[in-house]
């Protein structure tokens, strides 16, 4: 959860900067729309280099453990996040600004592309089974922590300085405090013990392979023996991607350009939400474990689906106390479905591909989902003239997730040590 929460602080940072901040420093037009989308692309753009990170990572981990992936991960995050905070904006260097951006955004992308699947699956794989919903969901919490130490930060600066001193210098603060986030996960994360799950794996392929079977690389043996398995996780990340960035990011940018109000009045309703969030998503990882992955899952996902219009009508009111109740309520019906997700993928695949698996469905669903809501959210907002466009779009993306979640089984009582996933060939 340590390492998590580092990582996705910094990932988090960058898209409440892109919507605040790097329209203006790194994207300079006469359009505030224009640049905001610019922007966000480059918000995209990092979640491109997300299934790459999810490939090489899981591949490396099924093939040499979680733990020393997780470091090389956390590291990575680490050196780009605060490489941002150093660079120069459009108005020294130019056009070298934004270029030099969408590099270190490829970098966090390609980081936190292995993140997710290793820190899940150590703690899957260590934990008790018929808790395996809760233990699980406590590195999912590490995102809203991740969230709340962004946008607390953020919102103290943006609260404490004027508009130009944030924007000349004071954003880069947070950016730059993450070389001290980094050194105090990177001691965690070195203390933790290999998954001993992942370990007999080892010990049976090795015994394999000295009989004379070859190992199957782990993404071959992932598309070729769970094919279902990568679309269903697809599938069950929509939503649950799709609406999260609407209710933390594009909100930030609607509530400016669209009701005028200032920053700090967004980034106090979204931490507030955040730490809701981070309380509500183990406790639906323990309703997981008693009544099931999917009931849970469903139920998050087609909260999302009403609660998205209920979300805009309260924005639009310009009320800070029901605009913290539009978040809250969103991110509560997120957390039915990130609580379980964890234990849910897990559970989709054996122990020698399982972090390929998992990478390869979670982040695939990320480019086309996350990577791109906030850029297709503030484009229907813009051209449509209202946030109900969105809800619609939120919507959409919730029918999609019922339907993949509905149409796989149950997946709780599964046992991860009984497949090892290796296929005995000559």
């Amino acid at each position: 959860m340590a390492g998590t929460t580092v990582e996705w602080y910094g990932f988090f940072l960058y898209g409440v900067a892109a919507a605040l901040v790097f329209p203006a420093v790194f994207f300079p037009s006469d359009d505030p729309a224009v640049g905001t989308l610019l922007a966000l692309g480059t918000f995209a753009i990092g979640f491109v280099a997300r299934p790459l990170g999810g490939l090489v990572f899981g591949h490396y981990g099924d093939k040499l453990g979680r733990k020393k992936l997780l470091v090389i991960s956390l590291v990575g995050m680490g050196v780009a996040t605060f490489a941002i905070g150093l660079l120069p904006g459009y108005a020294t260097i130019g056009f070298a600004a934004p270029l030099l951006l969408t590099v270190l955004r490829l970098v966090q992308g390609f980081a936190i592309g292995g993140e997710w699947g290793g820190a899940v699956l150590i703690v899957s794989e260590h934990g008790d089974p018929s808790r395996r919903g809760y233990w699980a969901s406590w590195p999912q919490a590490g995102v809203p922590f991740g969230q709340l130490l962004a946008n607390a930060l953020l919102f103290l600066l943006a609260a404490v300085q004027s508009d130009e001193a944030f924007q000349s210098w004071g954003w880069r603060i947070p950016f730059l405090l993450s070389a001290v986030l980094v050194l105090i996960g990177l001691y965690i994360r070195l203390s933790v013990e290999e998954s001993p799950i992942f370990q007999e794996a080892q010990r049976k392929a090795a015994e394999l392979v000295a009989a004379g079977h070859k190992e199957v690389v782990p993404i071959v043996d992932v598309f070729r023996r769970y094919p279902r398995e990568v679309f269903t996780a697809m599938g069950a990340r929509f939503a649950e991607n799709v609406c999260y960035y609407v209710f933390t990011i594009v909100i930030t940018s609607y509530v400016q350009q669209t009701l005028g109000l200032p920053n700090s009045f967004v980034l106090g309703a979204v931490m507030i939400g955040a730490a809701v969030h981070l309380v509500v998503i183990p406790l639906w990882g323990i309703a997981s474990d008693r009544v099931g992955r999917k009931p849970i899952y469903l139920l998050g996902a087609a909260g999302v689906g009403v609660w998205a219009f209920v979300f805009i009508a309260l924005l639009n009111t310009g009320n800070f106390a029901l605009t913290t109740v539009a978040v809250v309520g969103g991110l509560v019906f997120h957390g039915a479905m990130y609580g379980p997700q964890a234990a849910f993928l897990s559970e989709m695949f054996g122990t020698k591909v399982r972090y390929s698996g998992v990478s390869v469905g979670y982040q695939l669903a990320s480019v086309v989902a996350g990577g791109l809501a906030p850029v297709i959210a503030v484009a229907l907002y813009t051209s449509f003239g209202t946030g109900y466009a969105v809800s619609v779009y939120v919507a959409l993306s919730a029918l999609l997730t019922i339907i993949a979640v509905a149409s796989y089984g149950e997946t709780r009582h599964r046992d991860l040590a009984e497949d090892h996933a290796i296929v005995p060939t000559r």
